[in-house]
């Protein structure tokens, strides 16, 4: 309690980064941490962004695959399986369809953004799906201020 959105306020909101489509539910979002559902019903391939946070997606259908930055073969990960981005690196990253996964982030989340939302704000120009996003993202952080201060649910 405190620290996951109520349901009333999930929303699964597409997500248009690194030249990749899916969608995400935001779980829970704070500056420093967050946990969201992500995949793709149709599959998808890109970019895997390079960010100042660690993040750990755990397949829980379909299959995921990354090419790290430096290598030459990819490697692919099934449902069970914890892929870790590390803070600072790059991979190339595929998804199959219906990959659907649990995804933790944790460091500087706000330097995420402006990867998570490039593709949004000048490639599809969906100012919708950017609203959904920041909302997502500022009911989480209101929910943390307000359980920090006040130790309970707003």
């Amino acid at each position: 309690p405190g620290h996951v959105l109520p349901d009333e306020e999930l929303q699964w909101v597409f997500v248009n980064a690194g030249g990749w489509m899916g969608a995400m539910c935001l779980l829970h979002a704070s500056l420093s941490e967050y946990v969201l559902l992500f995949g793709t019903a149709l599959g998808s391939r890109g970019h895997s962004g390079r960010y100042w946070a660690e993040i750990s997606d755990t397949i829980i259908s379909g299959t995921f695959h990354q090419w790290r930055e430096g290598t030459t073969k990819s490697e692919v990960f099934y449902p069970g399986e914890t892929v870790v981005h590390g803070p600072g690196e790059a991979t190339a990253v595929e998804w199959g369809p219906n990959t659907w996964m649990v995804e933790y982030g944790r460091g500087v989340i706000p330097s995420t953004l402006a990867f998570a939302l490039a593709d949004t704000v000048f490639s599809t120009q969906d100012f919708l799906t950017l609203f959904y996003t920041l909302r997502s993202y500022a009911r989480g952080l209101r929910l943390e201020l307000t359980t920090y201060l006040f130790g309970q649910d707003p």
